[in-house]
């Protein structure tokens, strides 16, 4: 059953596009919107009134749910262009997937595939030439939903708005990484919500970011909250390691299991390299990178791609990490991620969602 048979979609053009007024060779990552969203509200159990409109404000209720008790979740999605103009989604039925994840640890009601990957591929085909086809470019998706009951009371909203907003990007980060080991504040914990989206998981780690900012560093390590003794993720992606002859990424339910990172994990798996999902501890990493043991070292998200880590501060210390232009894996996958996404190469895995297709 086709999504407007399911879910009937109204669309609504806007007047007057924006898009002229863009420079997509200076692209401020989530400074720039698209023309259109899409919304859908759920009410009394039941979806409706899906709608593509002009990009604008909400009208909100200041006794609305989630601004008083935290039901908001979201994702990140990228589409790319191809040389011959095609628009392609990577891996979004992996965010999809993920995103019902979230909304379930949050009692939250799922989001039906009619209404997320129909609606979205119906929004880019509307906004499709606010896909950059500039290398390097891409346009960002923020799929997210947030509890709209007008009422005060601790308990899961009766309502809910689910909307898809879109702007072109360029790098989220445009060098390596200087990352700081955090050992006092929490990011997540076993049996919390740190392997969902949510909005919570981010507001949290704005205090401790901003130190490590002041000392020097761009990102956090996130480390489990009983011992700070294992490494968790980086503030805005995952983490991965080259140890010896073997690329390890941390695992558990306190991290968000990223789509970026599961790639990554299955090409390692694909070209015959030896790949291991587990726990690490912050003292296996240091005695890596001190013995010389560790050779590559990079964080892995939509946002973040895969950007090189070259630096590690723990406890006082620095830690400097190989130079970037020797680490074969991580380029051999960014260059592989790229070509594929760009429409470069055969797409052997199915990781390409073609809009109109």
């Amino acid at each position: 059953m086709s999504v407007t048979e399911t879910y009937p979609i109204r669309v609504e053009l806007t007047k007057e596009s924006k898009l002229s007024q863009v420079d997509f060779n200076d692209l401020k990552f989530g400074k720039i919107l698209a023309d259109h969203m899409l919304v859908a509200e759920y009410e009394d159990g039941v979806w409706t009134d899906v709608k593509i409109v002009p990009y604008g404000d909400l009208t909100i209720s200041p006794s609305m749910s989630a601004l008083h008790y935290g039901q908001a979740i979201f994702e990140g999605i990228k589409a790319y262009k191809f040389a011959d103009g095609t628009v392609s989604i990577f891996r979004p039925e992996k965010n999809f997937e993920r995103f019902n994840l979230s909304a379930q640890r949050l009692e939250m009601p799922a989001v039906p595939e009619e209404i997320f990957m129909g609606g979205l591929k119906k929004l880019l085909s509307i906004d499709s030439e606010w896909v950059p086809s500039v290398e390097g470019a891409a346009l960002y998706i923020r799929p997210f939903m947030f509890a709209t009951e007008a009422a005060l009371g601790v308990h899961p909203s009766i309502s809910y708005k689910f909307v898809i907003i879109t702007g072109p990007v360029g790098a989220y980060y445009n060098k390596p990484l200087r990352l700081k080991v955090e050992t006092h504040y929490t990011r997540a914990a076993q049996g919390g919500v740190g392997f969902s989206k949510n909005a919570g998981n981010y507001a949290l780690s704005l205090y401790p970011t901003r130190i490590a900012n002041d000392e020097g560093f761009d990102q956090l390590i996130w480390t489990d909250a009983k011992e700070h003794k294992y490494i968790e993720e980086a503030g805005t992606a995952n983490l991965i390691f080259r140890i010896g002859d073997t690329i390890i990424t941390p695992d558990g339910e306190t991290i968000l299991h990223g789509v970026t990172r599961r790639s990554i994990i299955e090409l390692a798996n694909k070209w015959g390299y030896k790949a291991e999902q587990r726990t690490v501890s912050v003292q296996e990493l240091i005695d890596g990178i001190k013995a010389g043991e560790v050779s590559e070292a990079f964080a892995a998200g939509t946002a973040a791609t895969l950007t090189p880590i070259s630096v590690i501060g723990f406890e006082g210390q620095t830690y400097e990490l190989p130079p970037v232009e020797g680490r074969e894996f991580s380029t051999k996958v960014l260059t592989y991620l790229n070509d594929l996404r760009y429409g470069r190469v055969a797409d052997e895995l199915g990781w390409n969602t073609l809009v109109g297709k």
